[in-house]
């Protein structure tokens, strides 16, 4: 037996282990949040576009306004170079599957707010879904350039 390693992978330095980090590009991710508090806003104004019920304004409304801030949240959080809460996009991924299902639940009153609603909780459900994935793989933030 000798005593030389037969591994000599194991001996890896911390910044080799470092460079195979699996990174996130923030900036990406920051717009995908952006866009799905977009679609909260888009979410929250459509029953006063359209015709809506009482119960479908409601719905429409807190629902809205839920995802708004959830997305703002994470929008806040990787402008700040830090990855995003992978249980607030998870609670955002929830949210646009109640949208998406609403429609056949409650009165809302039109088609075509109906149309919308189950459409815009179908893209915030796999936006957020996406993003709360991509969040959870990362080890660390890709900090691309400096911010002004």
């Amino acid at each position: 037996m000798s005593d030389t390693p037969t591994d000599t992978n194991r001996d890896s330095t911390a910044a080799e282990r470092a460079d195979h980090r699996n990174t996130l590009n923030t900036d990406t991710m920051q717009w995908l949040s952006a866009l799905v508090a977009i679609i909260g806003l888009y979410v929250v104004a459509s029953p006063f576009i359209f015709e809506a019920t009482d119960q479908a304004i409601w719905n429409d409304t807190l629902v809205g306004t839920g995802i708004f801030l959830l997305a703002g949240y994470n929008f806040v959080r990787l402008s700040r170079d830090r990855l995003a809460s992978v249980g607030v996009a998870s609670l955002a991924v929830l949210l646009g599957l109640w949208l998406l299902v609403s429609p056949a639940v409650i009165d809302m009153g039109s088609s075509t707010l109906a149309t919308g609603t189950a459409a815009s909780g179908l893209a915030t459900a796999v936006l957020s879904a996406y993003n709360a994935y991509a969040n959870n793989k990362a080890d660390a933030p890709d900090r691309v350039g400096a911010r002004a």
